[in-house]
C-alpha cells in the first residue's frame, strides 16, 4: 500500500480528481471533518501487481486444457424443441 493522506472535506472537494487517482495508485485517503476522520476513499478495483496477475493468467491458460471435459454435442443440445418432423413443438 502506498502513503496515508488526511484531507479536509474542503479541500477534497477542490482536489477530487488527483485524490481519486492517487487512491487508484493505492494510496490511503482518509477524508476528515472537523479533524476527525470521517470516510477512507478507497479504489473499487484492488492495485495488482502486473507480473502476479500475469503468472496467475499463465497458469490458467495452462491449466485449461487439462481440466476440459468432453460435454453433449451442440449440434443435437436444441432437440427438444423440435419433433420428429423437425418442426417446432
Amino acid at each position: 500500500m502506498g502513503a496515508m493522506m488526511l484531507v479536509s472535506v474542503s479541500d477534497a472537494k477542490a482536489q477530487l480528481m488527483d485524490l481519486v487517482k492517487q487512491s487508484e495508485a493505492g494510496d490511503e485517503i482518509i477524508i476528515t471533518r472537523h479533524g476527525q476522520a470521517a470516510v477512507r476513499l478507497v479504489p473499487v478495483k484492488s492495485v495488482s501487481d502486473f507480473k502476479a496477475r500475469k503468472k496467475l493468467l499463465e497458469e490458467a491458460r495452462r491449466s485449461g486444457p487439462l481440466n476440459a471435459k468432453p460435454g453433449p454435442c451442440a449440434a443435437r443440445s436444441q432437440d427438444f424443441l423440435y419433433d420428429a418432423n423437425g418442426l417446432p413443438k
